[in-house]
């Protein structure tokens, strides 16, 4: 069984389609970050494990995904359904099989599915890393997979949306193989929080931008 760890804040509209996506021998588990929705009690009521994270913050809310799961490998990824956790043992394989310690999903975005400010801001972000001496991704992608006691051993500190980059960063100082592999990203469903909005997006960078500094 593979832990998924799905971070929440008002994703009722996205969950049920979410869950019911799941592939056999993986395990939701739901990490509510403050939903006013319902969204805990629904992904309780479809089956799903929920820890609640009342520290605000996107990598707060994977934190505790991650420190509630329990199996060797964990994935996460975002519970708004723009990703298809069909596409979950692509990520997942090169971990289980060892031809790499962290994977991430590369967006291959639908139309209007990735807003330009977004996109653009992602790019920038991967092109400075890079050229700081990181690897060469073409994505920060949300979806992602490792082992979950050697996530824990990194230390990643960052409890906002600087997560995923710090993640990246400390694994690569590591001397972690890091692949990536392509995954469909569709528009997601209800309003979006964070890349979705300029302001959100600038929020984004701007977490970003402290871990590369």
């Amino acid at each position: 069984m593979i832990d998924v760890v799905l971070p929440v804040l008002d994703e009722a509209a996205a969950l049920p389609w979410v869950l019911e996506r799941m592939p056999p021998g993986y395990r939701a588990v739901v990490a509510d970050n403050g939903s006013t929705d319902g969204s805990p009690e629904l992904a309780r009521a479809l089956g799903a494990e929920v820890v609640v994270e009342p520290q605000r913050g996107f990598g707060a809310a994977c934190f505790a995904g991650l420190r509630a799961a329990r199996s060797e490998v964990v994935c996460f990824m975002d519970c708004d359904g723009s990703l298809d956790p069909a596409d979950l043992p692509l990520v997942a394989a090169p971990v289980i099989e060892g031809r790499a310690d962290l994977m991430l999903g590369a967006r291959h975005a639908d139309r209007g599915a990735w807003p330009a400010h977004a996109r653009l801001a992602n790019r920038v972000l991967v092109r400075e890393l890079a050229r700081r001496g990181g690897p060469r991704l073409e994505d920060l992608g949300p979806m992602r997979a490792a082992r979950r006691r050697a996530l824990l051993d990194l230390g990643v500190t960052d409890r906002r949306f600087g997560w995923p980059l710090e993640m990246v960063v400390r694994a690569d100082r590591a001397g972690w193989t890091i692949d990536e592999v392509g995954v469909p990203y569709r528009e997601r469903a209800g309003r979006s929080k964070v890349t979705g909005t300029v302001r959100g997006t600038l929020r984004t960078v701007r977490d970003m931008a402290a871990v590369l500094a």
